[in-house]
């Protein structure tokens, strides 16, 4: 077992809830989930890193005004942000593909596959889309259904289809 981290939350407001941000000492963003979905954050942190000790505060001021810039309707508030996403190689390239995927567009689960030069993980990309600890950031929103229609988020299909509004029409 690895030695216990320390990083620290923060609870921000956001039109769609609060949402619950973890960051190091250095402002890395490692998590971002809504509240509501604590324990899911919690558990993908403990895969992620281990033992943590979640303290409350810490310097998130850049991360509270990017998510602040992105909810009035900045696309490209968030794609500053500095990221620590963990994981597994393939992991990690399925999130850095996501953050590709340009503001306002989706892809399917197949596109996302092909376009990490692996056409016949699909199923696999899916898992690691649902694996991503860093929602919002890491756009696992902008993932659909082969037909076109809005699929699983962690975060609930109504704030899936939110968050693709306001990318694509600036709210």
């Amino acid at each position: 077992m690895r030695n216990a981290r320390e990083l620290w939350l923060d609870r921000v407001e956001s039109p769609l809830g609060p949402l619950l941000v973890v960051t190091d000492a250095k402002g890395v963003v490692h998590a971002l989930d809504f509240a509501d979905y604590e324990p899911r954050m919690r558990r993908l942190m403990r895969l992620r890193h281990g033992t943590v000790d979640l303290s409350e505060g810490g310097e998130t001021g850049p991360v509270r005004a990017a998510l602040e810039a992105y909810f009035a309707g900045d696309a490209t508030a968030l794609d500053r942000l500095p990221i620590e996403t963990g994981g597994t190689e393939f992991q990690r390239s399925v999130w850095l593909a996501l953050r590709a995927i340009p503001h306002g567009q989706t892809r399917t689960y197949g596109q996302l596959a092909e376009a990490i030069g692996r056409p016949t993980a699909v199923r696999a990309v899916g898992l690691a889309n649902g694996a991503n600890a860093i929602a919002v950031i890491v756009p696992c929103h902008r993932v659909i259904g082969r037909d076109g229609t809005l699929t699983g988020y962690a975060g609930g299909l109504a704030r899936k289809q939110w968050l693709l509004a306001l990318e694509r029409d600036g709210r």
